[in-house]
């Protein structure tokens, strides 16, 4: 899991109980960390997928850019990423 992700996750919950007891569960997983040629891979999968008349937010396609030097699916419901992969070499997990 990226550090993004697990923030995202994290975000917004209001009870500081259910916070820990999230952040306990999430614990078990590794955070995959970020290079510079993800963010350079995240660039140029922006710049296909624009190609193709397909916009995406430059954290979407890192997230594609860290799933894909890992060969990791990304697990979603943004339905965004369905997109991104009709022209991305990723894999999703819905």
């Amino acid at each position: 899991m990226m550090g993004a992700i697990r923030q995202e996750v994290l975000s917004g919950i209001r009870s500081e109980a259910q916070f820990e007891r999230l952040r306990d569960s999430l614990e078990p997983f590794v955070d995959l960390l970020v290079d510079s040629e993800d963010h350079v891979q995240a660039a140029a999968f922006f710049n296909l997928c624009r190609s193709h008349g397909v916009q995406g937010s430059s954290v979407d396609f890192l997230l594609c850019a860290v799933g894909h030097r890992h060969g990791t699916p990304i697990f979603t419901t943004d339905r965004d990423f369905s997109r991104y992969a009709e022209i991305l070499p990723i894999d999703l997990l819905q």
